[in-house]
């Protein structure tokens, strides 16, 4: 293979694994960091932090390769992703099969470094990461089981830390379904026309004229879900107080986009949902260290 094939083929894979653009790696990411201050009480071992750190690079970047794989023919009838590089030629199935064995392989080895029931648990979060491509074919939901298969990261650092499953990392869980539904909606709505005329389902089409009501009930879900998790945490003010300006800032997103609804306002709330993550990740990480 020579330099300018290669360097063709790396660009493509870059693509594929969607390597500049890594909000969908903040938002695995953040329910197992939520998760893994809270199991710790705020202060887990750097150990952690870049196991799952690496780990949601490693697994977001395979859910791509998957995803991408099962959708090449959906792809090419779609306007925002028809240049992807499986749809537009640029990588085989094959290559991009071998990209995800490599991102599983180092996924595998990863997990090996946690203990016996975070590794059980991996296996799971595999399979639910392998199988979220083809629940938009027989279910209007694939947003809520991407919210199962992203929040199991939550479970997985629970049990990393405290080699169990407790009640808080399942409400963590819980709240990521909601989170995760709704700004997989606002997604969603940037490619709704496409979908219809495709075959694709999504909450989006499925909630209709409802769909900013319904996002906003999710939106609230998810913070009377965290209200729960602070009451199992004990928690205090300032964790209420982040989770209440979340809350505000969710409902800023919708406002937005219902004043203006277009693809570009739509792109801008599903990213926005990565300085919310943050906020909560934030609003865990000073209650549990600054004693007022």
């Amino acid at each position: 293979m020579g330099t300018t094939v290669l360097a063709t083929k790396l660009v493509a894979i870059s693509d594929l694994i969607r390597l500049p653009k890594q909000y969908g790696t903040a938002l695995l990411l953040f329910p197992a960091l939520w998760a893994l201050f809270l199991a710790s009480e705020g202060t887990p071992e750097a150990r952690l932090l870049v196991i799952f750190t690496l780990g949601a690079f490693i697994m977001r970047s395979a859910g791509c390769t998957i995803n991408d794989i099962a959708d090449r023919d959906f792809d090419r009838r779609v306007e925002r992703t028809k240049s992807r590089p499986l749809a537009d030629g640029r990588l085989t199935v094959k290559q991009a099969l071998a990209v995800f064995g490599v991102l599983s392989t180092l996924a595998f080895l990863l997990v090996l470094l946690l203990n016996p029931l975070t590794i059980f648990l991996a296996f799971i979060g595999i399979t639910l990461a392998a199988a979220y491509p083809l629940i938009k074919r027989v279910s209007f939901f694939p947003q809520a089981f991407l919210g199962i298969a992203f929040g199991w990261g939550a479970i997985m650092a629970w049990a990393a830390v405290t080699g169990g499953v407790g009640l808080v990392c399942v409400l963590l869980f819980i709240a990521n379904i909601f989170w995760s539904t709704a700004y997989d909606t606002i997604y969603a709505l940037m490619d709704i026309e496409d979908d219809i005329k495709v075959g694709v389902r999504s909450t989006a089409i499925y909630f209709g004229r409802y769909v900013y009501f319904a996002t906003a009930m999710l939106y609230v879900g998810v913070f009377f879900t965290l209200g729960l998790v602070g009451l199992a945490s004990g928690l205090g003010p300032l964790y209420y107080a982040g989770i209440t300006l979340t809350l505000i800032f969710f409902m800023s997103i919708l406002f937005k986009l219902k004043k203006n609804p277009t693809r570009e306002e739509a792109r801008r709330g599903f990213l926005a949902n990565t300085v919310a993550g943050a906020l909560v990740l934030v609003s865990i990480i000073v209650d549990l260290n600054v004693n007022i």
